[in-house]
């Protein structure tokens, strides 16, 4: 079996930043930093990059969006996005640029999961 995309950053997406950092820190020993990037978005570090497992990322709540979303990385977005819609998903958000990380389009599939996919480009703005 050929594997074409794999899990590499998960987002919780909630009403209080300081609370949740509080509670993520205090219970799994979690580091969590602002991002230096062009909007509010905290960076979790949950171990060790030698260690199994992945990072993830901490933002505010929005309405009708998720509380939590895996992140995929891909190849290409566009080809993904394609597949996605042929087999019944839907874009919640269209592809944009997370500035200097890459582009990033979130689908939801038939059963209402919402998914981020990403494709790496460092040159993205």
């Amino acid at each position: 079996m050929r594997f074409t995309a794999r899990i590499v950053h998960f987002e919780l997406n909630v009403k209080d930043i300081d609370k949740t950092m509080e509670f993520y820190k205090n219970v799994f020993g979690w580091k969590i930093e602002k991002w230096e990037g062009p909007m509010d978005y905290w960076l979790i570090m949950t171990g060790d990059e030698s260690e199994p497992g992945i990072d993830g990322g901490l933002g505010l709540a929005e309405e009708d969006f998720p509380s939590v979303v895996n992140t995929v990385d891909v190849k290409n977005v566009d080809a993904i996005v394609k597949k996605a819609e042929e087999n019944g998903g839907k874009i919640v958000r269209p592809k944009h640029a997370v500035p200097g990380v890459g582009w990033l389009v979130y689908i939801k599939d038939f059963e209402g999961i919402v998914t981020g996919v990403m494709q790496e480009d460092p040159t993205a703005k």
